[in-house]
């Protein structure tokens, strides 16, 4: 961008910096740009009570993506022009946290070839320090060296001769960091030359000289490379002024905030705007930021993936109720700068110049506001720390947001900062819905370096520290690329085998899983295409039950907010439970606001759970978090599975702290505490397979196609599209969500009073079945409306056991055993509604000639 197009973008009618000027005679001297980069706010700081404010460095001033990035951009090529192009390939370039983050990792951007780092205040478990240095008069002071290439600092990572070493900050102010910075790294690696970069320097003739003598005393070079040059006039007794100033201001403001609170105490609240997760899809194994190092590659594969993550956000923005956002705020969050940034500079192509997109990012540093034009910090959000900082909770804030007239606001943060205090209802999510009219949160995957794995046996997986991401693990998979579903509606912990040929005749495959030549999740049934009277009966029964169902949905959800909460992690077990936790989440986010995340795991009777998918979760979430979700309980046998499986592998080394209880929409076998109902009755998604169910098959876990770091897998049937009827089934049932409010409040209350103790009685019904129908296996007796219905759909059934007098809940399994030719034997004391039961002795002989009928025993 042309320095004319920058200059446009940040002229203003009046100086940003009068009113401070104006009260306490702080002055800015210097060339004609500079009062256009930089206005002048009042901070709380012992050490310095004035604040430059940058009006192209994207932290406290919204700002078009594409000046910003340019603004850097423009300075990485004045660097390498002063290095030349060999020279330049041998730099790294090191940004100071929090403010020049980003600005940094443009400045490389400009070099072209630069690995860049940049310090950081967030430890991080397992990763040693290569070093760090303090910041005099900052509000944090302390600044770590965490690079993952522990050779990246002395040579840029080539094993070369000693690099030079480029220093990139927003401002030059008094030269003491960057010569406590020069002066720790010169003692660890000796080099002979430096290059500081910043976008304004405001030193004074002494600061100079001192650099001056500071660069002869340790024999090396030291250039400089700024934008703009100028200094700050500080007249005499200004810190104590300034301090004075802002604690007036400060007590003006509480009173003007306690008056309007009270004037507004009669008025309705307004609601808030709705919160969306956009999924992006970021790219596997490419860093979040500079915190451990950022290579020439990783820029290569982030600039590849942006134009489609983009597209991304663009369509949800576009998805919104109302007419489409014409000004759109891209909100980074402290320390991630960069990627929130190139996000913003890849919007503004993906919406063109229909819309007006700005960027900036959240800070820990404490700035008065002042709703003034003469002030740069018009005004201030505050919300609490989200990402467990190392110094304990405190405040945080957004600066020129509230107000602002945004449409939309794109907040991204890494998965270290998603956490319950980001969703609270004082967190920064809650605070940006005040202001604008639609939330979209992107989640970037916080980058762990391999160094910060502990020794161990070679290739035995490491977990991960909590809410962080082993770059070896790989992302969810989500609609429309993988499912039906809307991508923020569920995110699917399979891999994708929908090109490999998996399905097997009904006959095959049971005879192979009875005889023990295969286990059921090496293969798949051949999908059932239902007949136009079957997919008759199921609308009739999705119309006739999705009151009850809400209900249930609805009680199981506030059972699990109440006992679980704040915001618990639902994680579904594919394939059954994950329509009933698409729809507790939209409980959660229409009665209460909540946008809960969602994933779909992979569970296999005999196999145990996705050990993968649960080191993946606990790289994002707090274990103690999640919330397993399924859609019904027949016998237990997944319940029992479930709890043996995190045995298991918490003992092999896992990540600990999950729940192995299991949240139902209906318990008929008394399995479990939590529970939308205990009835059995017909749960329509219960009637098909994939097309209820997002077109996903159930899942598959066989060695050829499973590795040890891999998730289990799944296909994903688009060829089904015609008869998918998986939105139809969730939105006729939320549609009910109102209407059965006050019975769900009722439910809830009463479920939480009472005691829940699971009873087994299922399980001891299913024993006495197996033992008098001389089938002497529970695992070919399948309780329960759902688990029946899978029977005549998937496997080779021998009977069906039906409660006499069962009436409308088992019309479509009537229909079905008279399909197939399986005889429904009606019977009393039966705890469910009906059993399903497989034959014993299964062969292919066990069919009639026309491979339906199985024979007698």
């Amino acid at each position: 961008m042309s320095e004319r197009a920058t200059r446009e973008e940040t002229v203003d009618v009046v100086w940003s910096g009068s009113w401070v000027a104006e009260r306490l005679g702080v002055a800015l001297e210097g060339d004609g740009e500079l009062q256009e980069l930089l206005g002048l706010a009042l901070r709380r700081n012992p050490k310095r009570a004035h604040l430059l404010v940058s009006n192209v460095l994207g932290k406290h001033v919204p700002q078009r993506p594409s000046v910003v990035h340019g603004a850097g951009f423009e300075l990485g090529e004045r660097v390498r022009a002063l290095l030349g192009a060999q020279e330049a390939r041998r730099a790294v370039v090191l940004g100071y946290a929090e403010t020049a983050t980003g600005l940094g990792h443009a400045v490389a951007d400009g070099l072209r070839d630069a690995p860049y780092l940049h310090s950081t205040r967030r430890p991080v478990a397992g990763v040693e320090q290569a070093g760090g240095f303090e910041e005099s008069h900052s509000h944090a002071t302390s600044h770590l060296l965490l690079p993952e290439d522990r050779d990246l600092l002395a040579s840029g990572g080539t094993g070369a001769d000693a690099s030079v070493l480029v220093l990139v900050d927003d401002e030059f102010s008094t030269g003491n960091t960057v010569l406590n910075t020069i002066r720790a790294l010169h003692a660890l690696h000796p080099r002979e030359r430096y290059v500081i970069v910043a976008l304004v320097d405001m030193r004074s003739a002494g600061d100079r000289d001192r650099l001056t003598v500071f660069a002869a005393e340790i024999g090396a070079r030291v250039d400089l490379v700024t934008r703009s040059t100028g200094t700050v006039a500080l007249p005499d007794g200004v810190l104590e002024r300034g301090q004075a100033l802002v604690a007036a201001q400060e007590a003006e403001q509480a009173v003007r905030a306690e008056k309007a609170e009270e004037a507004a105490g009669a008025v309705e609240d307004v609601d808030s705007a709705p919160v969306t997760r956009v999924h992006l899809d970021w790219p596997a194994g490419v860093p979040d930021g500079g915190r451990h190092g950022f290579t020439p590659a990783h820029r290569a594969a982030l600039e590849a993936a942006l134009p489609a993550m983009a597209d991304r956000i663009a369509a949800e923005l576009g998805d919104a109720a109302g007419p489409a956002p014409r000004h759109v705020l891209v909100l980074g969050f402290e320390e991630l700068m960069y990627a929130p940034l190139r996000l913003g500079t890849a919007l503004e192509t993906a919406l063109g110049a229909d819309a007006e997109v700005r960027y900036s990012t959240t800070t820990r540093s404490p700035v008065l506001a002042v709703d003034d034009p003469g002030y740069a910090i018009r005004t201030r959000l505050v919300f609490p720390a989200h990402d467990d900082p190392a110094d304990g909770p405190g405040d945080r804030y957004a600066y020129n947001v509230a107000g602002a007239g945004f449409d939309a606001v794109v907040a991204v943060v890494d998965s270290t900062a998603d956490t319950p205090e980001l969703h609270a209802p004082d967190g920064l999510l809650a605070r940006l819905a005040e202001h604008t009219g639609h939330v979209l949160l992107a989640v970037l995957p916080s980058y762990v370096p391999a160094t910060a794995a502990p020794t161990g046996v070679p290739g035995t997986p490491t977990p991960a520290p909590e809410r962080q991401e082993p770059a070896v693990l790989p992302e969810p998979l989500r609609g429309p690329d993988f499912s039906s579903y809307a991508p923020q509606d569920v995110g699917w912990l399979l891999q994708d085998l929908s090109d490999t040929e998996l399905e097997a005749p009904t006959e095959e495959r049971e005879e192979a899983i009875q005889s023990g030549g295969a286990h059921y999740a090496e293969s798949l049934p051949v999908e059932y295409q239902p007949s136009a009277e079957y997919q008759a009966l199921f609308t009739a029964a999705l119309e006739a039950s999705a009151a009850r169902i809400a209900r249930a949905v609805g009680t199981v959800t506030e059972t699990v907010l109440a006992e679980r909460g704040p915001r618990p992690v639902l994680v579904s077990l594919a394939r059954a439970g994950t329509p009933v936790g698409v729809l507790m989440r939209r409980w959660a986010q229409h009665r209460h606001g909540l946008d809960l995340p969602h994933y779909a795991i992979s569970i296999v009777r005999g196999r145990g759970i996705d050990a993968t998918a649960l080191r993946w979760l606990a790289a994002h979430h707090d274990p103690a978090d999640v919330v397993f979700v399924d859609g019904w309980t027949g016998k237990g046998a997944i319940t029992r599975e479930l709890a043996a499986a995190i045995t298991e592998f918490e003992a092999s080394g896992g990540p600990a702290g999950f729940d192995p209880e299991i949240s139902v929409l209906a318990d008929p076998g008394g399995c479990v505490r939590t529970y939308g109902t205990r009835e059995d009755f017909l749960i329509p998604s219960a009637c098909l397979n994939s097309t209820v169910s997002g077109l996903i098959s159930r899942t598959v876990l066989r060695a050829d196609l499973v590795g040890p770091d891999d998730f289990h897998g799944g296909k994903f049937y688009r060829e089904l599209a015609d008869s998918d009827v998986s939105g139809l089934f969730l939105d006729t049932i939320a549609a009910r969500f109102d209407e059965v409010a006050g019975q769900v409040e009722e439910a809830a209350k009463e479920l939480l009073a009472a005691d829940r103790a699971p009873t087994w009685e299922g399980w001891a019904a299913v024993e006495r079945i197996s033992e008098e129908y001389g089938i002497h296996d529970v695992n070919l007796v399948k309780p329960g409306v759902g688990e029946t219905t899978r029977v005549l759909l998937r496997r080779v059934p021998w009977k069906i056991l039906a409660k006499r007098g069962a009436g409308a809940d088992l019309e479509h399994i009537r229909l079905l055993a008279e399909q197939r030719g399986v005889p429904v034997e009606e019977v009393d004391d039966l705890p469910y509604s009906c059993v399903g039961l497989i034959h014993p002795r299964f062969t292919r002989g066990a069919t009639g000639a026309d491979g339906k009928a199985v024979q007698g025993a």
